[in-house]
């Protein structure tokens, strides 16, 4: 597959070329096949679409919250018709499995369901006689344009987090996605056109660093969303909101797993491997860390290390398999290199995943599983999002010790425990210092009417995307208070 012209971007409802003269290879992953050229915008296509997202903003927001979510029903319908298409898109430029990728837009569907929900998550709330003859209400408003930059691993999902919200909220939206992962969102933009959104309401841009800095300093755009890697989301936050701009911005992540010696270690093993080598472990959910407690070091440490060396690792297009490639030669030398470094640090290498060559895929950027033990919590690769299929082995003597351990980061996105005991479950999840909390779960991915948390370096912002917390980002309110007697009184 290889598209003859570069991407186009989609902008005031039609597709229009982008004004940069520099284009950029969009390569499969796994067969290192050019599928098509991403232009990389400039600033001057950005503030196109901001104009004309700020022209559709006049008519888009008094349109009743009830017509403008009969567009998100329509692209409900479309995703679903077109969910093996989209997937198969996905998997050839992302390099996940055709399961993978299919769950990933499932995903993206559950968000575009609750935000047809807003004629009531955007509802506000009132009080009369607050004094005598006074009534107070307070409504919510959209807060005008608004941006979404994306990242390379879920390019049908995390942007779902934010758009439908956006818009069913009455704002209107550019969407940067990743460079490495254009074709997707180009699809879906396809979709998006098709429910007969008004012009100028979604806007699309492709592009690098300079749409996202063109995005970040543009004064009509109001609020801003972003996913990536801790230093880039830093970039983008203190940015942003220098310029005085909303924004929630995800980074990165080092998870750990915690295995206490009473947990069921079949169910356990199986989970653990999903979590840690699913999406090539490409993913801000990603167990890179599994921390067994006491006697559970020798049955959970022999059951990982099998299934990490049974995984089937190939073309995610190509039937059995369970684990694609990373993203780019520089993915695969980056991943590589800290594997050796943690044997450098004195880790012991018990599955090694380097060097893979996949008979017919020889070019692709393959690792297979890969499993270190005994790692030093002090060392580099224990504290680097390693976004790769690398799980780091520790052992402990008490839970105490463990969520010590999970405190004691610079990360806090997710924190899983296994166990058969409540009280140490509860005890976890009182103590654990993560914004998402698996228990018996390996990868804690809120549901679309739950927010997708954060804390510490893997959030920066207020609210988070999905559900009640992404329609209070996208809305700002307003109090009225309203006097209404027939005769002036100062009772108030």
């Amino acid at each position: 597959m290889h598209l003859k012209t570069p991407l186009l971007n989609y902008i005031n409802g039609k597709w229009c070329p982008s004004q940069a003269t520099e284009l950029l290879d969009v390569v499969n992953p796994a067969t290192a096949q050019s599928l098509t050229q991403v232009p990389l915008s400039l600033k001057s296509d950005v503030d196109a679409a901001a104009v004309a997202a700020a022209a559709a903003f006049t008519s888009w927001r008094t349109t009743p919250p009830t017509a403008r979510v009969q567009y998100l029903f329509k692209l409900k319908y479309l995703l679903e018709e077109n969910l093996d298409e989209l997937s198969r898109t996905i998997t050839m430029e992302c390099g996940k499995t055709f399961a993978e990728s299919k769950a990933e837009l499932e995903r993206a569907i559950e968000n575009v369901e609750v935000a047809c929900g807003i004629p009531m998550l955007m509802q506000g709330y009132n009080l009369e006689d607050i004094a005598r003859g006074i009534d107070e209400i307070m409504i919510r408003q959209p807060v005008g344009v608004t941006a979404i930059i994306a990242p390379f691993n879920f390019p049908g999902m995390i942007p779902f987090w934010f758009l439908p919200y956006a818009i069913a909220c009455g704002n209107t939206s550019i969407i940067k996605p990743s460079e490495k992962v254009p074709l997707t969102m180009a699809k879906i933009f396809q979709l998006l056109e098709a429910t007969g959104l008004p012009q100028g309401v979604v806007n699309l841009v492709h592009g690098a660093k300079e749409v996202v800095d063109a995005i970040l300093e543009h004064p009509t755009i109001r609020a801003i969303s972003f996913v990536g890697s801790s230093p880039i989301a830093h970039y983008v936050y203190s940015k942003g909101a220098a310029y005085g701009k909303r924004m929630q911005c995800q980074g990165g992540a080092k998870n750990p797993l915690i295995v206490l010696p009473d947990a069921d270690m079949e169910m356990t093993t199986r989970i653990a491997a999903d979590s840690a080598f699913g999406c090539a472990g490409q993913r801000c959910l990603a167990a890179s860390l599994a921390v067994t407690v006491g006697e559970a070091r020798h049955s959970f440490t022999n059951a990982i290390a099998s299934s990490a060396q049974n995984r089937i690792v190939g073309y995610g297009l190509d039937s059995g398999v369970e684990m694609g490639p990373v993203i780019t030669p520089e993915s695969k030398y980056r991943i590589e290199g800290l594997i050796a470094q943690g044997i450098d640090e004195g880790a012991k290498l018990l599955i090694d995943g380097r060097n893979t060559k996949i008979s017919g895929y020889e070019e692709g950027n393959f690792i297979r599983p890969t499993i270190l033990e005994n790692v030093n919590p002090n060392s580099i690769v224990a504290q680097t999002e390693i976004f790769g299929p690398v799980l780091s082995l520790m052992h402990l003597d008490t839970i105490e010790d463990a969520i010590a351990l999970v405190n004691s980061g610079k990360w806090g996105n997710m924190a899983c425990l296994f166990t058969r005991s409540g009280a140490a479950a509860r005890q976890f999840r009182y103590e654990a210092e993560a914004g998402n909390i698996g228990i018996n779960i390996g990868v804690a991915a809120p549901m679309a009417f739950f927010p997708f948390s954060g804390w510490k370096d893997s959030f920066y912002g207020d609210l988070h995307g999905q559900g009640r917390d992404a329609v209070e980002f996208f809305t700002q309110t307003k109090v009225v208070v309203e006097r209404w007697p027939k005769d002036w009184s100062r009772q108030f």
